[in-house]
């Protein structure tokens, strides 16, 4: 098989996909106030399919540095081209709308933006800092771009002392020129591996989409190797078209499988795993953290 992979079919999705969209007030109030706050959150901009459910029950995963990335991966629906440089008060707009859903775990993650200087992990650390100054005890969880291999950037996260150091490989090596043409397999490894090693106390995480036509050696090779670099949580989900302008769907995982998965995943020494068809890195993080995720559907 090539790198090359065909963007224009899109497979019926099977019924284990598919679910029923859940509703209500509070879905309207969490989309008002975000609209309000001029927030944006990774539910709404990567078409999360997860997003009716997490509105619904009053949590979503925080997006700062714009809606706009300077990378274009091609299974991602964020747009590219960032408008602008950050905004300053976006770090204290987040902690504002944390304490109003009542959240004690939070998730925060980006854009990528290769055209700041520090990638910007400075939004990240005040960010977090906001976070942990406005909710008593809250827990934060980072989902964090490579910063191109900036050790400082990432010393800068890691010193704001966040719960969770999230990195996502995404997919197998042998697709990243056809999946994400800016990263490089091996830094973001490197990346995990420097996180263990600069904060060892902070648990490091990362996730990959099946489906992409990735084999399953494949998959155990990179499993293998994030347990190389010490990252102790995983998440394991079906990668979803966005459009017809994205890469299609290869395969759809069954859930059986993705339980395998999830039992071989322990079995090499991940302390915490979620695998399943509409698990996403960020979804129900707070239980993941807490050993009490269900996998098989979007836990």
């Amino acid at each position: 098989m090539t790198n090359q992979l065909p963007k224009t079919k899109r497979s019926p999705k099977p019924h284990w996909i598919r679910r029923r969209l859940p509703s209500g007030p509070e879905y309207e109030n969490i989309r008002s106030m975000l609209k309000a706050g001029r927030l944006h959150t990774v539910c709404q901009e990567a078409q999360c399919p997860n997003i009716w459910e997490c509105f619904s029950c009053g949590t979503a995963t925080f997006l700062i540095l714009g809606s706009r990335c300077t990378r274009n991966c091609t299974f991602c629906a964020v747009a590219s081209g960032p408008d602008g440089p950050p905004d300053p008060q976006e770090p204290s707009r987040v902690a504002e709308a944390a304490a109003a859903l009542k959240l004690s775990y939070v998730v925060v993650t980006s854009v990528t933006r290769d055209d700041l200087k520090d990638g910007g992990a400075g939004q990240f650390v005040e960010t977090i800092r906001r976070l942990k100054k406005k909710i008593d005890r809250v827990r934060v969880e980072v989902l964090i771009p490579d910063f191109s291999g900036d050790k400082n950037a990432l010393k800068a996260v890691l010193d704001a002392a966040p719960d969770v150091l999230n990195h996502n490989i995404e997919t197998v090596e042998r697709l990243y020129p056809a999946v994400r043409p800016q990263a490089v397999y091996k830094r973001s490894l490197e990346l995990i591996r420097r996180a263990g090693d600069m904060a060892p106390d902070i648990p490091t995480k990362s996730g990959m989409m099946l489906g992409l036509g990735e084999t399953h050696e494949e998959i155990r090779s990179a499993l293998k190797d994030l347990r190389s670099v010490g990252c102790r949580m995983l998440t394991l989900g079906q990668y979803l078209q966005p459009s017809r302008a994205h890469l299609a769907v290869e395969r759809y995982v069954t859930p059986e499988e993705f339980a395998d998965w999830e039992t071989e995943a322990r079995e090499m020494g991940f302390v915490q795993v979620a695998s399943g068809p509409l698990v996403r890195s960020s979804y129900h993080a707070g239980a993941l953290f807490d050993g009490k995720a269900k996998s098989g559907g979007g836990e």
